[in-house]
């Protein structure tokens, strides 16, 4: 190390971590955080207020949380009842049942078809590498009706695959408006969210981890099962999360792909906040969906921070 090098690699740790890093990482943390307190924490928190009130007829339509009485009294009145109506209603607890379980399907597809999509990626050359992420990425260059109207013009009764199928004599397929329909708009549409934190997480495995167990005679799915596969857990849980996460409260795909039978809590919403103007219940649907998506997360990565955590003891 030379002479010049040292004086500047102490003025950079003296700035990191010196007397006053404490206000530089206030600044640099100030920035988020004002981000999640005025487009997350406001306005979940507005929303949370109105499914504390009831439907009424006006502008807006619900009632008053707070109210001034005579003498300047104020009073604060909050009703539990669209809450307890989401837990009782068979229509609710069917409709977030439904929404967990397309959910968790839609991810294990997604889980099946991108994890070798990203092994292979990683493993290719520098340049295909590139070409190969380009492709993967391509779609978002395009419009999500886009790309969900054109599935339905591949699924639906006169569209492209029945009629690769009727030149070989085979009757057609009822594909569209069902829950097969529906599986298929979620993997494809959020097949790239899962794809690329696995591409990420396998990109920076050490692969002579993989030589010494081939070395060591273990066979190439012994390899995976022992090796890969463990290592690759964090960007399985991340690339989980990215179409668990927006596939529980999607809407659009069930609209268009999926039939009446379709039940999900994006639908339900959809139709209590425009088509029964019931701006409480949706928000009480809202914060409860809310609820079930969040907290499992919460304990899933706890969980996970103590696994890293005994393993670096």
């Amino acid at each position: 190390m030379s002479q010049s090098e040292t004086p500047l690699r102490t003025r950079w740790y003296t700035k990191l971590f010196g007397p006053g890093a404490a206000s530089g990482r206030a600044l640099v943390i100030f920035a988020p955080v004002a981000w999640l307190t005025v487009f997350f924490v406001v306005p979940l928190a507005v929303v949370f207020g109105i499914s504390l009130a009831i439907k009424e007829f006006g502008r807006p339509p619900y009632s008053d949380l707070l109210t001034v009485g005579e003498g300047g009294t104020v009073q604060l009145t909050l009703h539990l009842s669209n809450y307890l109506r989401i837990i009782t209603d068979p229509l609710y607890v069917t409709a977030y049942l439904s929404s967990i379980r397309i959910a968790a399907i839609s991810t294990i597809v997604a889980l099946l078809i991108g994890y070798p999509m990203a092994y292979f990626i990683a493993r290719a050359r520098d340049p295909w590498r590139n070409v190969l992420l380009m492709l993967v990425i391509l779609p978002f260059w395009t419009s999500f009706l886009l790309r969900v109207y054109a599935l339905s013009g591949f699924m639906r009764g006169n569209g492209v695959i029945n009629g690769l199928l009727g030149i070989f004599g085979i009757e057609p397929i009822q594909m569209m408006q069902t829950d097969f329909a529906v599986y298929v708009g979620i993997v494809y549409t959020y097949l790239p969210f899962m794809v690329l934190p696995l591409f990420t997480t396998l990109v920076k495995l050490d692969v002579s981890l993989l030589e010494a167990s081939a070395d060591l005679g273990a066979k190439p799915w012994q390899t995976f099962w022992s090796i890969t596969l463990p290592l690759s857990l964090p960007g399985i849980a991340a690339g989980s999360m990215l179409v668990f996460i927006p596939a529980i409260g999607e809407f659009v795909i069930p609209s268009l792909l999926g039939g009446p039978s379709t039940l999900m809590i994006g639908r339900v919403l959809w139709d209590e906040f425009f088509s029964n103007t019931n701006w409480p219940r949706a928000s009480a649907v809202a914060v409860a969906m809310l609820l079930i998506v969040v907290v499992p997360i919460m304990l899933m990565q706890r969980a996970q921070d103590a696994v890293v955590e005994g393993r670096t003891r």
